[in-house]
């Protein structure tokens, strides 16, 4: 019997750096003179240790030049490492530059043949998988044309449908399940769920944190080649979250976010009152920012202004952050968001998206924003997560105070609900006449 804890990749003292030179001449002359040296290093991995086991679909997060493509193009034999070992077990198929094997010349069809040459599969397997791949890629008559030929959608379409249709044991993708139009792409989900249904070893490389938290079991966090988080999903994004914004006046009223500007002295429902006392506490909130503005409270009510934890998904409530100053700010940025249980975000609001003007806020200055909304939601758990930004003169967000998972929610309703939301349908049943 195969054993399932086995590890596929074994990754040991990894490094990789590139030289880099101030003239393209120096690069000559350092090959053809002794003493010539002119370079300066560039370190894009060091020290890297990862083991995967069988049957893991592994998420790999990180900024922009974090070292995320290079670790996939060493997996894959791309790129070879300046020191230590990668050990793979098994057929791995990459889905990192698609169609780099192709030759423009050929036609689509000769080019199945010798992608799948590529792969190490004979031509008796090639043909085996060659209706799956035409059908796959959809192309029709094109594919008797030269690949030179091709829009960049067709020459998408062929290239991933070869790289996903050679069974392999070990699948690598980095930012290519959207090539295509939408019903290609829902093709592309699809077989990669089924991946995922026959245990295959996957690499899913990606900026979009729910894909991460939809299809994978494990996160790893690179940064500056350096390997800083390896972990539970929902950990591991909640982190990457954090780790990309550099963390580590009169009432105003539109759509349905309302903004009451407050004394010095918050008024309560009580003078010693405060909302999330009413609310189960959550152990595991993630709480974080710069500390210029602080959510000093929040809680959820009804429209009678009652707090409620369990909600009906068709009726309206209030949610409501209290927030306080610590600096001088201008145009703040409050945000509310739903969440599952794994950490998928569901929806959200905040007052930027919503064209909503927040106002200047001096040092000890506080403020109510409400939020008033209903929750369509099929019944069961849910977290709520607040947020106050803003972004800099620099363009970058920066959080001033985030709260993820502040508050329980249980949601409820009076009739079942096919999927996460509830569409509200009204289902009319018309029966026609006999003639």
């Amino acid at each position: 019997m195969e054993n399932k804890e086995e590890n596929v990749i074994e990754i040991k003292d990894l490094c990789k750096k590139y030289k880099m030179y101030p003239r393209k001449k120096d690069r000559l002359f350092e090959m053809i003179l002794p003493n010539y040296e002119k370079h300066d290093t560039f370190t894009a991995m060091e020290g890297f240790n990862l083991e995967l086991k069988k049957g893991e679909v592994l998420g790999i997060l990180g900024k922009n030049g974090a070292g995320k493509s290079t670790l996939l193009k060493m997996i894959t034999g791309v790129v070879n490492p300046t020191s230590g070992s990668i050990k793979i077990k098994g057929k791995i198929s990459s889905l990192l530059e698609l169609g780099t094997a192709f030759n423009p010349e050929l036609t689509g069809y000769e080019n199945i043949y010798q992608h799948g040459q590529i792969m190490g599969l004979t031509p008796e397997q090639v043909k085996a998988k060659e209706q799956e791949i035409i059908d796959f890629a959809d192309i029709g008559e094109h594919l008797s044309q030269p690949v030179k030929t091709y829009s960049s959608g067709m020459f998408a379409r062929l290239a991933f449908a070869c790289a996903i249709n050679v069974d392999p044991d070990i699948l690598i993708v980095d930012e290519v399940l959207s090539v295509g139009d939408m019903a290609f792409q829902l093709k592309c989900f699809k077989k990669f769920e089924q991946f995922k249904e026959k245990g295959k070893t996957i690499l899913f490389v990606t900026h979009n944190v729910a894909d991460v938290i939809r299809n994978c079991n494990r996160a790893i966090i690179i940064s500056a080649g350096n390997k800083i988080f390896d972990g539970d999903v929902k950990t591991g994004v909640d982190q990457y979250k954090k780790m990309i914004v550099g963390l580590e006046d009169e009432p105003i009223q539109k759509d349905n976010i309302t903004l009451i500007e407050e004394e010095k002295t918050v008024t309560h429902k009580s003078d010693d009152e405060v909302w999330k006392e009413h609310f189960m506490k959550n152990p595991d909130m993630l709480t974080y920012g710069s500390g210029k503005a602080e959510i000093i409270d929040y809680g959820i009510f009804d429209t009678k202004g009652d707090y409620q934890t369990t909600i009906n998904n068709q009726d309206e409530y209030i949610v409501k952050i209290k927030v306080k100053f610590n600096e001088f700010i201008d145009e703040p940025i409050f945000a509310m968001a739903v969440k599952d249980f794994k950490g998928l975000e569901l929806g959200g609001c905040n007052t930027k998206a919503y064209k909503v003007l927040t106002g200047t806020y001096q040092k000890g200055d506080m403020v109510t924003v409400e939020f008033k909304q209903t929750f369509p939601l099929a019944p069961e758990k849910y977290t709520l997560s607040f947020g106050c930004t803003q972004f800099n003169e620099k363009g970058e967000l920066e959080a001033f105070d985030r709260k993820y998972d502040a508050l329980f929610i249980e949601i409820i309703g009076y009739r079942d609900c096919l999927g996460i939301i509830d569409l509200k349908s009204e289902i009319n049943v018309i029966r026609s006449s006999d003639s």
